[in-house]
């Protein structure tokens, strides 16, 4: 078997749970698709009672759907790695013949289909219940930054992945101090240009910064009052696509010799 057929078939091998996984307890759609609405309606209320421009809304839906890959990297992607090694199915991706960054990529687009479920129906719903209006006149732009802003995103998880394997429970530490704040410096509900411009740039390293801003200014224009202009942006998420893509090449291979070295990529006396 060629490496090539092996990686892919890994990919698949990895992703199949997650894809599946989703859809096998029908009750967790559920919880899945209508209690994530339950914080947007929080928000949509709270600018309708201030008397906020109507955009505002469209923020908290689109910004919303985002916060699951966010969630999703966090928890699924960056300290997947650490808990195999707690379950004692790490040593077993180790002994595999097959790459271990194609172990990662199968987790990614697991994930990336997991959420979109929850996603999409968030915007969905939000579109029919708040009555959220949107304009799709760069549909294709629009796919665009959607695609390079998960593929920067879930580059981000892999390289945390790697470093998460051997920094043990630190790693749902750091988990938790990049949950919330990030939902502060990305502007997940309202405009990151708020922040300040030099904040802003500063909260770019973030990929869910540039996505959710060139997005929001495909879909509402001139009032999404945007950081840099989408075309920028766009070119922003692709470096930082190839450049976490990259160091998580790296950091895996590092990582993977420094544990083997040091004895810390199995549990020992499990």
């Amino acid at each position: 078997m060629s490496d090539l057929v092996l990686n892919l078939r890994a990919i698949k091998g990895r992703a199949y749970p997650r894809a599946v996984g989703g859809l096998r307890e029908p009750s967790w759609m559920f919880f899945d698709i209508f209690l994530p609405l339950l914080g947007i309606a929080a928000f949509i209320y709270y600018y309708r009672s201030l008397g906020a421009p109507e955009v505002y809304e469209g923020y908290v839906v689109i910004g919303g759907a985002m916060t699951a890959y966010w969630l999703n990297v966090l928890w699924s992607m960056a300290t997947q790695f650490y808990w195999e090694k707690e379950t004692g199915n790490l040593e077993l991706y180790m002994m595999a013949p097959m790459s271990k960054m194609s172990v990662l990529a199968g987790m990614a687009l697991g994930g990336m289909f997991l959420t979109s479920v929850r996603a999409i129906s968030t915007i969905v719903l939000g579109i029919f219940i708040f009555d959220v209006r949107m304009s799709f006149s760069s549909p294709w732009l629009l796919v665009l930054a959607f695609l390079l802003t998960l593929l920067a995103l879930y580059g981000l998880g892999m390289l945390f992945s790697s470093l998460y394997m051997l920094w043990g429970r630190g790693a749902w530490h750091l988990s938790n101090l990049m949950q919330e704040p990030i939902y502060l410096v990305s502007g997940f509900y309202f405009p990151v240009r708020e922040l300040g411009f030099y904040v802003g740039i500063a909260a770019s390293i973030i990929p869910m910064t540039l996505g959710l801003d060139s997005m929001r200014q495909l879909l509402f224009g001139d009032e999404a009052n945007g950081l840099l202009p989408v075309w920028a942006e766009l070119a922003v998420l692709t470096m930082l696509a190839v450049a976490f893509i990259t160091a998580a090449r790296y950091a895996l291979r590092y990582m993977e010799f420094l544990g083997k070295r040091e004895g810390r990529l199995v549990l020992r006396w499990q």
